[in-house]
């Protein structure tokens, strides 16, 4: 009897779709492996990951920061997963039917993550491996499991009698299956294992870190500096709560017993190369600073104000003999570069006129993070953190603006950005449905390195009406304000601007963060139901 051939393609199909998925998980658990025993960010997610991000223009990238907020990486992650996924149910649908043309996708994939893997920050030959061990095992249980699949000829069939004849081997298919399924599961627990090993000393060396004792400790935080006005969150914000925008698809994590950071280049007369200790054989200083990324719209999250703890950066550019560029000094930039290879250059003479820009190991009373720079990052007052706040320091050297531009500025950012002064509403929230009658108004707002010294409220376009604001922490702080608002029936919009300590009145023209921080005033508006 003639084969159907809807029936005869129906397993085909299956099997080409279960043998592509199987092969790209092996292939992945064995790149993980890979990755595990040298740098993980050389894992074929991580590679393709942040080849992306530098890929992608600058506006499109915006578009995801506010859309998916500090989950843009989850979501970058997971949708290279659900294209590898289909691309692998693909290449399995190819190989039931033309298997070495399926075995060539294969190792074209391990191609293209080995290129993304090499031409990552600080890449060496070694990080292709990765990507080309996964593509090699992959295509290998693809060829593997397909060849099982097969259904076998009958007795007797001529040599060249179509494979779709007979019957398929489906326990032998099933168990190879089974099998490789097993065996990844294994080799990628062995990857978290060695992962993990990996990153163990870093984690017991930040447990073993204490905090020392600050030479010139910041004063409390005033009295009244906290309005402690529901809904306005605290002066201080909390180390999990604070905001964190970088490019690290994997949070380096710094053996702070092997870390070194070193100070070289243009108009350094004594080159440095300090550890931890000897970094911090030197006065340490605390200072509450506010820091805000460069991403952050108008009454947009990305602000956060803390306590760091560190060491004066201008003070230990002097002590390599940095003259900064009024006193003749030959640089004028200063290029901080991360253990991951980010590289994010700061003005030499905002980092040495007297401001306390920090190289900062404690925040909040406890060591950083590993989210935010453990062992050490940067943290300068004035700047927006894409040209000041390097986290996972290794490397500080001195050149000149026209002579280097840092990652950010090649992808279409200013070399240099002051905070721009900015007010925000956090109470009430946008379309809140309110009663009548009084309404705590309340939020922050910022101009590190100028202060603030007055914020105003408006309604409904009306006159602006003077807010209370909350004591200052000098000036590298935000401040909190509130004003009592009589709320009315109906819908309103509120409006708020800030005036800093020069004098300078908050613009209330609209401009986007490209390429320098955002301008305009915050406004929400609100519902207030009538009564009865």
């Amino acid at each position: 009897m003639e084969a159907h051939p809807s029936r005869d393609a129906r397993p085909r199909r299956t099997t080409g779709v279960v043998s592509g998925i199987v092969a790209a998980v092996a292939g992945l658990a064995s790149a993980q492996l890979a990755a595990a025993a040298g740098r993980p960010e050389a894992s074929p997610v991580t590679a393709v990951g942040g080849a992306v991000v530098d890929l992608t223009p600058v506006a499109v990238r915006e578009w995801a920061i506010r859309l998916f907020g500090t989950s843009d990486k989850l979501v970058l992650g997971l949708g290279i997963l659900v294209v590898l996924a289909a691309v692998a149910v693909g290449t399995g649908l190819l190989a039931v039917r033309h298997l070495p043309a399926a075995l060539v996708v294969t190792g074209g994939f391990g191609l293209v993550g080995a290129l993304a893997a090499l031409s990552r920050p600080e890449a060496s030959w070694r990080d292709a491996l990765p990507s080309l061990v996964g593509a090699l095992v992959s295509a290998g249980v693809l060829y593997l499991l397909v060849t099982a699949g097969r259904r076998t000829r009958p007795a007797g069939a001529a040599p060249g009698a179509s494979d779709g004849a007979g019957s398929m081997d489906r326990r032998r298919f099933g168990r190879l299956v089974v099998a490789v399924l097993a065996a990844s599961a294994g080799v990628g627990l062995g990857a978290q294992r060695l992962g993990a090993h990996g990153s163990a000393d870093a984690t017991a060396s930040r447990a073993r870190f204490r905090l020392p004792r600050p030479t010139v400790p910041a004063p409390p935080v005033p009295a009244g500096a906290d309005l402690r006005v529901p809904g306005l969150g605290p002066f201080l914000t909390p180390n999990q709560d604070f905001y964190r925008v970088d490019t690290a698809l994997v949070v380096p994590r710094v053996d702070a017993e092997t870390w070194r950071l070193r100070i070289h280049g243009e108009g350094v007369t004594r080159p440095l190369e300090l550890d931890l200790r000897q970094l911090l054989a030197r006065p340490v200083v605390e200072h509450d600073i506010t820091l805000t990324c460069v991403s952050n719209e108008v009454g947009g999250p990305y602000a956060g104000n803390a306590r760091w703890l560190g060491v004066r950066l201008g003070d230990l550019l002097r002590e390599a003999g940095v003259r900064p560029p009024s006193q003749g000094g030959p640089a004028d930039q200063l290029v901080a570069r991360s253990v991951d290879g980010m590289t994010i250059g700061t003005p030499v003479e905002a980092v040495m006129d007297g401001r306390a820009a920090l190289l900062a190991v404690g925040m909040n009373g406890r060591p950083l993070p590993f989210a935010h720079g453990f062992p050490v990052r940067m943290v300068v007052p004035g700047l927006y953190g894409y040209v000041s706040a390097c986290k996972w320091l290794a490397e500080l050297r001195l050149t000149t603006f026209a002579a280097y531009d840092a990652y950010w500025v090649r992808r279409s950012w200013a070399q240099q950005a002051q905070v721009k002064t900015q007010a925000r509403i956090d109470t009430p929230r946008s379309y809140a449905d309110l009663s009548p009658g009084p309404v705590a108004v309340a939020g922050v707002a910022w101009a590190q390195h100028r202060g603030i010294d007055r914020v105003q409220v408006r309604v409904d376009g009306g006159p602006w009406q003077e807010a209370r604001l909350g004591t200052a922490d000098g000036a590298d702080t935000w401040r909190q304000w509130v004003w009592p608002w009589q709320a009315t029936a109906g819908r309103h919009t509120l409006e708020v601007r800030a005036t800093d300590g020069t004098g300078a009145v908050q613009t209330g023209v609209r401009t986007g963060t490209v390429p320098d921080g955002a301008t305009g005033w915050h406004a929400v508006d609100v519902d207030v139901r009538a009564l009865g």
